[in-house]
């Protein structure tokens, strides 16, 4: 059978060896009256309600004693000689904004006590206290009080929370980010595939473009627009059959009208792709001149958008100084001579103006720095394909390949990474 539990009380806790449980008061509570009478009142009652006090006969002494000793509140007489209990109200609340705050004061000082709690009083108590009065103010105020210190609470948790989910928003735009370069890197090497012959084109092309749009103080964002138009100006090549790729001689007018079209099949690619739909613009316009003598639209002047104006210069340069399928490459000079002579009907005199303001050693310094960017793998090189991912895939095939895979997002691995050569604004 059970034994039944029995209360413990403090005499059968001494004759058992077992001490009583400490016991914790509801608060600490500070009283301030300049009455020593009124004050060790105040305290009794207090004591009596399970409230552990103190007493102070002034405003000073009070501030003594809350330099080493922390309370939950503080009862204070209104009229008191020296500091009153206004001005040690707003000094608490200074020091100590989270201690509930009562004030005392006569019948007649009722708009005073008043004026006390627009002055950040939790409660004002009139004279004759009464003790229910008393505690339940004070049980009132720190309740008050604790909400208050839960809500800082909640707002400091709710700022770290942001701060956490911001960082983690950071980190997965870096991701998107890294993704992004994966995918032009891809599309990137899928040119170089093609058009080994002019391995470097792109690259080129992208730092002679950079380089004057940084002149011409244009935005971070046409910088980049611009970086990833150029370095994907050719990507519709990918289309085009070997014989006129790679035909060693000039082309027929028919096998030009042919070569065009990688514009437009380069565009329709890109576009689908929403993170390069400024540079699909680019992509489209590379190849229109200033007097409309470009294609596909035939665009004139401001028609056509800067990067496509800053482009054209440097792609003419790179065309002329680099070795081509039919030719070899020739000296920087001669591609300064026909930049200076085509400005105004080519070339926007404000693109060509900003292109001759740089120093002429900047040119082939570029061209050269970019031979030390890490090359393709020699399967790349070679025109040859991993059996696992390009084998028997034709130009049509791999173009259909790209799209499905970059639209997704995913990264193809094909072991190429960009270098502060290659694309000085760093990664985008």
């Amino acid at each position: 059978m059970p034994v039944p539990e029995k209360l413990m009380t403090p005499e059968t806790a001494a004759h058992s060896g077992h001490a009583p449980l400490p016991h914790s008061p509801v608060a600490r509570v500070l009283i301030i009256d300049d009455e020593p009478a009124a004050c060790k009142l105040k305290a009794l009652l207090l004591t009596q309600a399970d409230f552990d006090c103190k007493t102070a006969l002034s405003g000073a002494e009070a501030l003594r004693l809350l330099e080493n000793d922390t309370r939950d509140a503080i009862v204070c007489d209104l009229n008191m000689p020296g500091m009153s209990g206004l001005e040690l109200l707003a000094e608490v609340r200074r020091r100590s904004p989270r201690v509930a705050f009562l004030l005392a004061t006569g019948v007649d000082d009722v708009r005073m006590g008043i004026q006390a709690m627009k002055s950040g009083a939790d409660d004002y108590l009139v004279k004759p206290l009464q003790e229910e009065l008393v505690i339940a103010s004070l049980h009132r105020a720190l309740q008050k009080k604790g909400l208050e210190r839960e809500v800082e609470g909640y707002r400091l948790h709710l700022e770290e929370m942001v701060a956490e989910r911001t960082h983690q928003i950071e980190a997965a735009l870096k991701l998107v980010e890294r993704s992004y370069e994966d995918t032009l890197e891809a599309l990137g090497a899928a040119i170089d595939l093609r058009d080994a012959a002019t391995e470097g084109h792109s690259r080129r092309v992208c730092r002679f473009a950079l380089e004057i749009a940084k002149v011409m103080g244009l935005s971070e964002g046409q910088h980049k627009t611009i970086a990833m138009g150029a370095y994907l100006h050719d990507i519709g090549k990918l289309a085009l059959p070997d014989g006129i790729l790679l035909k060693p001689g000039p082309l027929t007018n028919e096998e030009r009208v042919f070569m065009q079209r990688h514009v437009q099949i380069g565009f329709d690619l890109v576009k689908q792709i929403p993170f390069l739909a400024d540079a699909a613009e680019l992509i489209r316009t590379h190849n229109e001149r200033l007097d409309g003598s470009g294609y596909l639209r035939g665009l004139k002047a401001e028609q056509i958008p800067i990067g496509a104006r800053i482009f054209a210069v440097a792609d003419t340069l790179d065309v002329i100084t680099s070795d081509r399928p039919y030719r070899s490459a020739l000296p920087f000079e001669e591609g300064f001579r026909v930049l200076h002579s085509e400005s105004g009907r080519l070339f926007d005199p404000q693109v060509t103006g900003a292109f001759f303001s740089i120093p002429k050693e900047t040119w082939p310094s570029i061209a050269w720095n970019q031979h030390e960017v890490s090359s393709l793998p020699s399967w790349l090189r070679s025109g040859g394909c991993r059996p696992t991912r390009f084998t028997g895939l034709r130009s049509a095939e791999l173009i259909t390949f790209l799209a499905a895979n970059t639209i997704a997002g995913q990264s193809f691995g094909l072991g190429v990474r960009w270098t502060a050569r290659t694309l000085p604004l760093g990664g985008f």
